[in-house]
């Protein structure tokens, strides 16, 4: 896998992309403000970075530093790879390259309580749960776990 700075046409891409249900609620599209962030330059995180495999896009993360030691990761695999086993090698890939990059040795992520899927792979990569959290989203509240690698 490879990382890279995200270009636009890749964001365009990533913004199209639809997940089955439930996970819709992890479309770019689902939240009018996450969208505008996402898919404009100038709005969009300079730590957003694109994810190829095989030559293609299959992915992104935003690294962003919390402090010296500590990133946060929001991440996306493409729909059609999510559910089959892939999210660990893909986290894994983000936090090799976060750790080269920004120097990282302490990570955080948030996650919708309902995505158990994704809280497995985040547990069986190290990650432990710290907190519950509501957050403003799609429109409504949702409950959130905020997670952490030490």
């Amino acid at each position: 896998m490879e990382l890279s700075p995200m270009p636009q046409k890749d964001a365009e891409i990533i913004a199209s992309w639809k997940y089955p249900e439930p996970y819709s609620f992890y479309d770019m599209t689902a939240d009018e403000e996450d969208y505008e962030e996402f898919i404009h330059y100038e709005k969009r995180s300079h730590h957003t970075y694109s994810v190829y495999g095989n030559g293609e896009l299959i992915g992104f993360f935003t690294l962003t530093p919390i402090d010296r030691l500590t990133v946060d990761i929001g991440l996306g695999l493409r729909p059609d790879l999510t559910g089959k086993g892939y999210g660990g090698t893909f986290l894994d890939e983000g936090i090799k390259f976060a750790k080269r990059h920004y120097r990282a040795d302490h990570f955080t992520l948030s996650v919708a309580v309902f995505n158990k899927r994704a809280i497995e792979v985040y547990l069986r990569a190290g990650f432990r749960e710290l907190y519950t959290f509501l957050q403003k989203t799609n429109g409504s509240e949702y409950e959130f776990v905020k997670m952490k690698k030490p």
